[in-house]
């Protein structure tokens, strides 16, 4: 009998019965208060009048009216730049212990994110409230014994003018309490490898002496990483290497169109669980088997915002426009596309991390990711969100029995005339040809869009399909520096990044 497991797993059991979900906009109320009374006497506090917010008869209002929307750039070029020259009290009291480093899925930068010891704290009360949820997966004891592969970006962190840099999950991993270190693989040596094919190459070598019970990480990243375990002890499927692999936790982006390619390296179905960890903080976890959907994290330090994503609310370079309207969580509605706005214990405020959600159980605050705010082809009035497009794809792959588990389009003038191009992503013999694809692709969007079948009757002439080797993606990451870790491939393009991309294609074919 595992008497550990079976002790860990009676507190997860106790510990669960006491998550309260019932009570979220009451807990954002008290969570925007705090934020306000902590930031009150910052600069950006005093600016904005967050003493008069907190007098006001309707707070939630009152910091509508009074505060901008903001992006990483506005916030930077306003406010966090005076942080790298030494200035304490900016956004937050104090200065940030660390720099989430984020080149997001279009920059050809690292953004420097602040994460204070407020949000460290944030972030592991929720992991800490994801493993509690774990008694609603009814998992057996002996599972709580096993080791978890947690497949991020480096933990090896850089120290510059006085705090710590690297990507967010590796400052999670970093920070770790010291109670779950003997769990947690591939264990701080490997973690510190900042070379990403290095430090595959070692957890292949060392995948044997691992009993993994659970896995974490971005879904594309992972996949490589379990096809190169499967490579090097040349098996079938990753079960042969660890038997009592179970549980996986996905994060930041949209599980299923990885699902079919994911499921494909399993010798058995495991448990998928949804996560969501940007670098601006934890957000959000699967809290019960019943739905893949996760509940947002409503009374941990973030604030949230939801401006409907609509065309007409969005500038060209994917940031709001500041008459774009907002609802507060009390006010959302059921199956609508949102763009998400944060404001957080590390100084970000009525920010836009990119993401949009949609709500799938309002009253348990239950959202699924459905894309990103540049992701968002409309050129011609297609408006494509990228929600669309992986359902489009997904079709694609039940239609023909095929897996393609990663793709990039762009708007591209061809003799004159606009069509979508797609770079689809396949390491399968396919026997349909690209013509009939583009061909299927076009009637899925077509029934499931109306502006798309308008745009394909008017100025959007044609549909392309470009079958490419998984490999390409990857190592497309590579060349830009994005290779592991947060990292999400750009599902839109526009005009250059495409010629880029093409060019790149050319010369790795």
């Amino acid at each position: 009998m595992a008497i550990i497991g079976s002790l860990i797993k009676g507190a997860i059991d106790v510990a669960g019965n006491f998550v309260s979900h019932s009570k979220h906009i009451e807990n954002q109320q008290k969570v925007l208060k705090n934020l306000l009374e902590k930031a009150k006497d910052t600069a950006f506090g005093k600016y904005y009048g967050f003493q008069q917010i907190l007098e006001a008869d309707d707070i939630a209002k009152a910091f509508q009216e009074k505060v901008p929307y903001f992006d990483y750039h506005q916030m930077q070029e306003q406010w966090w730049y005076k942080l790298h020259e030494g200035l304490e009290d900016i956004t937050w009291p104090g200065n940030p212990s660390y720099y989430a480093l984020s080149s997001g899925t279009t920059g050809k930068t690292s953004k420097r994110i602040p994460v204070t010891d407020e949000m460290i704290d944030s972030i592991r009360n929720a992991g800490i409230k994801q493993v509690t949820a774990l008694s609603n997966f009814d998992m057996p004891s002996d599972f709580f014994e096993k080791e978890i592969m947690m497949l991020g970006s480096s933990t090896n962190l850089q120290e510059r003018d006085g705090h710590l840099e690297g990507e967010i999950s590796g400052i999670s991993a970093s920070n770790i309490p010291f109670w779950f270190q003997g769990y947690y693989k591939p264990g701080k040596e490997i973690a510190q490898i900042d070379d990403w094919d290095e430090r595959v190459k070692h957890i292949a070598e060392n995948a044997k002496n691992w009993d993994i019970g659970a896995l974490s990480g971005i879904p594309s990243w992972m996949e490589l990483m379990l096809k190169e375990v499967i490579d090097y002890h040349n098996v079938k499927n990753i079960h042969e290497v660890w038997p009592n692999l179970q549980v996986y936790t996905s994060g930041g982006v949209a599980f299923e169109p990885y699902e079919k390619s994911f499921q494909a390296l399993m010798g058995k179905p495991i448990t998928v669980i949804d996560t969501y960890l940007a670098s601006e903080g934890f957000l959000a976890c699967q809290m019960r088997p019943e739905t893949s959907s996760m509940e947002l994290v409503t009374d941990n330090g973030v604030y949230f915002e939801f401006v409907p994503f609509e065309p007409d609310y969005i500038n060209p370079d994917g940031s709001l426009k500041q008459d774009a309207p907002v609802k507060t969580l009390a006010e959302v509605e059921k199956d609508v596309d949102y763009v998400l706005l944060i404001s957080t214990v590390s100084g970000t405020w009525r920010y836009l991390i990119g993401d949009t959600i949609a709500f799938t159980d309002v009253e348990r605050a239950e959202i699924k990711i459905t894309g990103r705010t540049k992701f968002f082809l409309n050129v011609v009035g297609s408006q494509l969100s990228v929600n669309k497009m992986n359902k489009a794809i997904q079709e694609l792959e039940e239609q023909f029995d095929i897996e393609l588990p990663e793709f990039t389009v762009a708007a591209v003038k061809i003799d004159g005339e606009f069509h979508h191009v797609w770079h689809i992503g396949t390491d399968q013999e396919i026997s349909v040809s690209e013509e009939e694809l583009a061909e299927a692709l076009d009637k899925n969007l077509k029934d499931a869009n109306k502006n798309y079948s308008v745009a394909r009757s008017k100025a959007l002439k044609g549909v392309k399909v470009n079958l490419l080797p998984m490999e390409i993606f990857y190592e497309w990451s590579g060349a830009n520096k994005k290779k592991g870790g947060q990292v999400k491939m750009e599902k839109v393009m526009g005009e250059e990044k495409y010629e880029e991309f093409t060019e790149f294609v050319k010369q790795n074919s």
